[in-house]
């Protein structure tokens, strides 16, 4: 099993900044891709930005410019730094990956969630 742990979400003014954290843990051979994931009420999961193995970075247009991804293989961590927020940008941040478990199968894992919130 493989867990993903999701930590520095909060109650952030519009303009300001937030960084997320996630750490994955547990039968892990190897990493792929990581990244994040949000859900607003009333709407489906989207994307928000995914890294691979290799560094390649992807951005949902709406973030381009004003959220980095970044992650760190030898802690199996994923990063979103969040700037310049916006009242839209609230929502439920999911973390995910896609693992390569010591028993060779390469399935995707999703954290608990951490609420962003951006007042206006």
């Amino acid at each position: 099993q493989v867990q993903l742990v999701e930590s520095g979400g909060g109650l952030v003014q519009a303009g300001g900044s937030l960084r997320l954290s996630c750490a994955a843990s547990g039968s892990i051979f190897s990493i792929n891709a990581m990244g994040w994931y949000r859900q607003a009420p009333g709407n489906l999961r989207e994307l928000v930005a995914t890294i691979t193995s290799g560094g390649t970075t992807n951005y949902a247009d709406s973030v381009e410019g004003r959220f980095t991804i970044s992650r760190d293989s030898a802690k199996n961590a994923v990063y979103l730094q969040m700037s310049s927020l916006k009242p839209e940008d609230t929502a439920v941040y999911y973390c995910y990956a896609n693992v390569r478990t010591k028993a060779y199968l390469r399935e995707d894992y999703w954290g608990q969630g951490t609420q962003v919130t951006v007042s206006s």
